[in-house]
């Protein structure tokens, strides 16, 4: 039984950049009497972050490469949280471990050609063996999608729902990051065969309308910022959790964008974003692009003690207009890290809706990670109410 394995959560790729983190944020807020372990392939460097963070707890060799390895860690652990990423290129073997154990599973992918792929291989067995599937446990995608899902519970239920959500931050990436995005941009035709390939084998309910709307360009008046259509994972975990959930109304529309505060910013993040597109689909330039943030680097403590994050959500639904926020710390690793952790901490010891399977943030956990987090900094709250027209 699950219940019956050695630890509560296993952290695997405890010495990477976020990895390092997550451990920290474990060994600081994780309750007394939590099992818990550092996984990765070095065991040295393991037991070398192990006595620096002070905390009495395993190592456990593993590697990404051995699915023998990453067997053994499933079947011993209520929950795995992983940080070793592109998971494109490295976690498809310990997803499959996890769904043939029912073991839990967490990680910080912001890979939706991965999503898709995982769900097409092992969402089937997951809902057999009882394993909870959850991608995108850090900046993406839990603002977005536990912000829309705080968003619609302000809302008359019952109602169509026309929301947008927009993502504003500051922070440095890291090289692991960096080659996410690269990674992302150079698999554009492989991500959407594998998306073609899922929305024909996933079930539709066809009595209520969920769907995605590209928006254009726009000032948004209500939080006085200026908007660009971001296509990210993001939209696709809030859709995704909207198709799960009736809260969300019967139909329900959600668009995404990037905020920034002014048009000359706008036009700079274009431009750029554009142009690291053109450079990733070759093989040379994306190589020297890698080079510029290589794996494991990333921002300093005194670099991310300035960032932050900030999530606003509009929603209409009738009469009436609701504007929410979601915002935090640094983005991309403090408020990640605790994310993660949080999102394994939670599966592990909270009362939780028996769910199975390829699931969202929102649809395994809501409110109770929603809840979490507030107690550990991240705010959620309401800015404004107004009434529309009739």
């Amino acid at each position: 039984m699950v219940a019956d394995r050695a630890f509560d959560i296993v952290l695997f790729g405890a010495t990477g950049f976020t990895g390092t983190l997550t451990a920290e944020y474990l060994a600081a807020h994780a309750p007394a009497g939590t099992r818990w372990a550092l996984a990765g392939r070095d065991e040295r460097r393991l037991r070398a972050l192990r006595d620096r963070l002070g905390v009495d707890v395993e190592v456990l060799e593993a590697d990404a490469s051995d699915p023998r390895s990453l067997r053994t860690l499933a079947e011993g652990s209520r929950v795995v949280a992983t940080t070793v990423g592109p998971y494109i290129r490295y976690g498809q073997p310990l997803v499959a471990a996890c769904a043939a154990a029912g073991t839990d599973y967490v990680d910080l992918t912001g890979e939706p050609e991965f999503a898709d792929l995982t769900y097409l291989a092992h969402h089937t067995t997951a809902q057999r063996t009882g394993a909870r599937l959850v991608h995108a446990c850090g900046f993406d995608s839990i603002p977005p999608d536990l912000g829309g899902l705080f968003t619609i519970q302000q809302l008359p239920a019952g109602q169509p729902i026309r929301m947008r959500g927009y993502i504003s931050a500051r922070g440095l990436p890291s090289g692991g990051t960096f080659d996410t995005v690269l990674t992302n941009f150079a698999r554009r035709r492989s991500a959407a065969r594998a998306h073609r390939q899922r929305r024909r084998v996933e079930p539709a309910d066809r009595s209520r309308r969920v769907r995605g709307a590209p928006g254009r360009p726009h000032y948004a008046r209500p939080i006085r910022a200026y908007a660009l259509p971001l296509n990210s994972i993001d939209p696709q975990i809030v859709l995704r959790s909207a198709r799960a959930l009736e809260r969300y109304g019967p139909d329900f529309t959600y668009s995404h964008f990037a905020a920034v505060g002014n048009p000359a910013a706008a036009a700079g993040l274009t431009v750029g974003l554009a142009g690291i597109f053109a450079l990733a689909q070759f093989n040379p330039t994306r190589r020297a692009l890698r080079r510029l943030r290589p794996a494991g680097s990333g921002p300093t403590p005194q670099q991310r003690s300035t960032a932050w994050f900030r999530m606003r959500f509009i929603a209409d639904s009738g009469y009436q207009r609701i504007v929410t926020e979601v915002a935090g710390g640094d983005p991309g690793y403090g408020e990640t890290a605790k994310m993660l952790a949080e999102s394994a901490l939670c599966l592990a010891h909270d009362p939780l809706p028996a769910t199975a399977g390829q699931v969202t943030t929102a649809v395994a956990m809501g409110d109770a990670l929603r809840t979490r987090l507030q107690n550990a900094g991240i705010t959620f709250h309401i800015r404004d109410t107004i009434q529309l027209g009739h």
